[in-house]
């Protein structure tokens, strides 16, 4: 007889949009145990499973913690409801959880402020009214104003999400039947109710149970949480200018660009990241969490690093498909992996079909390179030592991209707009700093060579695991390594020699320094340059786990570009170079803190994503 041994849910609480499927684990009737599904299309000695989903809605009613989800909320900011800030933000279950989330949610409340401020509104209208006492009103320092709604349900006017509490059968449910599939995928009209899910073998013949049915409920259905929208902030073009200033140039337009490392399912594991809850770091949640912030930003160009091969194909390319973006692939190489093949990740860029169209694709596999450089300069006994060294499967990818904007077709007829975009991830171990360089300076002297070919612009985006200062950024921001560096003490296979020959001959310029040398003032600005090392002219962060926290992100970009002769010889600087019009805003470390660090349940990578707006000049050709 075909019976259920164990059903368990691979998350404590389902999340709207996150589909749940759970682990049924099933005894055939010739007595094998298995999680193998027994479909009606398929049956098992006349028996198949049958499965059912009921949506439990239970009269009593309650409004739920934006902080903690499980919780029922005690209090409510009225703060949020005058600047008309989403209801369900302003919940929270007790003034300690308020009080320790306020350095977040007070962002909130300053963005409301400064919005109402441009309409002629004074910020003490919005917060200065609620500081006097009355029944059931709590002050916390700094925090404008608590409502107690336990105590003053009718404190306010505005709209209150209500959910019902639990189960109780005294309390009077009603059971919707939602689902007859093993999978369930939570829509809003379960947020704030149980599920139960429901499994039992059905007679094929007599279409009835054979047995009893075994059921599993689930804790209330929460809505995805939202992460703050982040901002584009202007920074008023390129600083550094054009260094031929006799020059006539034309705008082509403007595009932007987002990198983002999005963190494998393969290494989201509980043991690394034990403070994100366990279903904040399921891949059904994070992927939908990703999606929305990815959407979100409407980037022209998207560079995502760390995307798993079968997630490429079975999610990432066809949802952003429906976009309107065309992708580009290029996985890890798996000389040194063992393991599931569709669990490599790799490298995928996204363009939109209507601002470009794909010219070309290089795949770029920096473990061909270390093969050719130890047939070159390895004596053959060393060959073995030097490739296990050198060969750590990591790729870049680089499209060539042919603009459909822009107005260079009057002024320069025929002439094509195209532009170069690197994407990487250098993932070696900080032990090995010599490879990580190796590495870079091997992807850099391959755009050169593209370069050679073109007036084309370049970007070079991805997670390079080298710090502000490191050989490899200095590399790619300099030029150069100067011999002094520490880094090149590092170097037991001599391919770092001489170190007179680490150096290209592309201008790259970290798009994000424009903060640091942008002039003006502001609120905005103000504030992002608190989020920059101003040693290094980057920012203090781009990747924040409980362990690290510093930058390891970067879009370069070629502020010009120069000609290059097959000898080597500069001979001019070249047409075409990119100025930074706005650039996202970066995140503060103490809001992320709130949740210990990344990844959590508003942002499901261990790194923040990096957006710069990009304005494309051409020189007129007389």
């Amino acid at each position: 007889m075909l019976s259920v041994v164990r059903v368990h849910l691979p998350s404590e609480i389902p999340i709207v949009g996150c589909e749940i499927t759970p682990y049924v684990l099933l005894r055939r009737p010739d007595g094998a145990v298995s999680t193998d599904d027994v479909p009606e299309t398929a049956p098992a000695d006349g028996q198949f499973m049958r499965y059912r989903w009921y949506r439990i809605q239970s009269d009593r009613k309650v409004p739920i913690c934006s902080v903690h989800p499980m919780e029922q909320a005690t209090i409510q900011c009225l703060g949020c409801l005058k600047s008309k800030i989403p209801v369900a933000k302003s919940y929270h279950c007790s003034a300690k959880c308020f009080s320790d989330a306020w350095q977040h949610h007070k962002v909130l409340h300053e963005r409301a402020s400064s919005a109402l401020n441009e309409n002629g509104t004074e910020e003490e209208e919005l917060f200065g009214r609620f500081g006097g006492g009355g029944s059931g009103v709590l002050s916390t320092t700094g925090s404008g104003s608590l409502s107690n709604y336990g105590q003053s349900p009718g404190v306010n006017n505005g709209p209150m999400p209500l959910y019902p509490s639990g189960t109780d059968k005294n309390s009077g449910e009603t059971w919707f039947e939602v689902g007859r599939s093993r999978t369930y995928t939570p829509t809003a009209d379960d947020i704030g109710h149980a599920l139960k899910f429901e499994c039992v073998a059905v007679d094929a013949e007599k279409r009835s149970p054979v047995g009893p049915p075994t059921s599993i409920m689930t804790s209330r259905v929460i809505p995805a949480p939202t992460p703050t929208p982040r901002r584009l902030i202007q920074v008023n073009g390129d600083v550094l200018g054009h260094l031929d200033l006799d020059s006539q140039t034309s705008s082509l337009g403007t595009f932007t660009v987002l990198s983002y490392n999005i963190l494998a399912d393969a290494y989201a594991t509980s043991d690394t990241y034990s403070y994100c809850p366990t279903w904040a770091l399921s891949w059904t949640y994070r992927r939908q969490n990703l999606l929305r912030e990815i959407i979100g930003y409407h980037a022209d160009i998207i560079c995502l690093q760390e995307v798993q091969l079968n997630h490429f194909e079975d999610f990432f390319a066809p949802e952003l498909d429906k976009h309107g973006y065309q992708a580009l692939y290029k996985k890890r190489t798996t000389e040194v992996y063992s393991g599931n093949p569709m669990a490599i990740d790799g490298c995928a860029t996204f363009f939109r079909r209507d601002k470009f169209s794909h010219v070309k694709k290089y795949e770029v596999e920096f473990n061909k390179a270390a093969q050719s450089l130890t047939d070159a300069i390895i004596p053959a006994a060393q060959k073995r030592v030097a490739l296990s060294r050198l060969i750590k499967d990591n790729i870049a990818l680089i499209a060539v991209l042919e603009a459909k904007f822009g107005n260079h077709g009057a002024e320069n007829p025929g002439k094509r707009q195209l532009l170069c975009v690197a994407n990487t991830h250098i993932n070696v171990h900080q032990d090995l700093k010599d490879v990580k360089l190796w590495e870079v300076h091997t992807l850099l002297k391959g755009l050169e060579k593209i370069a050679v070919s073109a007036d084309i612009p370049m970007l070079v985006c991805g997670d390079f695991n080298s710090t502000p200062g490191s050989s490899p950024h200095s590399l790619l921001a300099m030029g150069k390594v100067d011999q002094p560096h520490p880094d090149l003490a590092i170097d037991p296979l001599g391919i770092l020699r001489p170190p007179s020959k680490l150096n290209h001959q592309l201008p790259l310029v970290s798009a994000y320094s424009s903060f640091a040398r942008v002039v003006g003032v502001g609120y905005d600005l103000e504030h992002q340059r608190r989020r920059m090392d101003p040693g290094t002219n980057e920012p203090i962060f781009t990747n924040c786990t409980r362990d690290f926290t510093g930058t390891v992100d970067y879009i370069f970009y070629t502020a010009t570009v120069l000609i290059l002769f097959a000898d080597g010889r500069v001979c001019a600087i070249s047409a075409d170079s990119l100025t930074v019009e706005s650039l996202l805003e970066l995140l503060d470390e103490e809001s992320l803190r709130k949740d210990t660090a990344l990844p959590s349940p508003e942002w499901s990578s261990d790194h923040i994503a990096l957006l710069a707006e990009f304005r494309c000049k051409a020189r007129i050709r007389r």
